[in-house]
């Protein structure tokens, strides 16, 4: 079974509202199930007690690996917070003596990449897909991050 098709069934669980859903294939038997928070949580099987990312709550898909999760704070519409699209590494330069990619008071536009998450010794650019300033950098350079764990507060343009 293929992370896609996992991500598949997390999404099809998302979508008709299900709590449970059960899939045995090629002898393998997955139970995925929703826990008190509303995540999706494997029972027993390959993958042990670990907890799998339910998605972008809004629209009930995963967001795309290297993209952000933007998502307006309840304090302030034209403020965003910027979340962990997967777990890994965050980083603000590509190389260690280099200039970091954003700074608070840093302006950014669409497109713009605000980091670096290195997952699996893969280094994916998380990018902008808004224009604005970066009011606050919530993550230590060099520290590990968890899925969907808020990495900038920027003010929307």
């Amino acid at each position: 079974m293929t992370i896609k098709e996992l991500k598949e069934m997390i999404n099809l669980m998302e979508e008709h509202g299900l709590s449970e859903l059960e899939v045995e294939k090629e002898g393998l038997k997955i139970r995925l199930k929703r826990g008190p928070t509303g995540k999706i949580v494997p029972e027993g099987g390959a993958f042990g007690p670990s907890v799998l990312p339910s998605g972008n709550r809004e629209s009930g898909m995963i967001p795309p690996v290297g993209q952000q999760t933007a998502r307006e704070t309840a304090e302030d519409a034209n403020h965003v917070i910027i979340r962990s699209p997967m777990v890994g590494t965050f980083y603000l330069a590509p190389a260690p003596d280099a200039v970091p990619y954003v700074t608070p008071g840093k302006k950014v536009a669409e497109g713009d990449v605000l980091c670096i998450i290195e997952a699996m010794k893969l280094m994916n650019e998380i990018k902008s897909d808004l224009h604005g300033t970066v009011l606050t950098i919530l993550v230590e350079n060099g520290q590990p991050v968890e899925f969907d764990q808020p990495l900038f507060k920027i003010q929307k343009a």
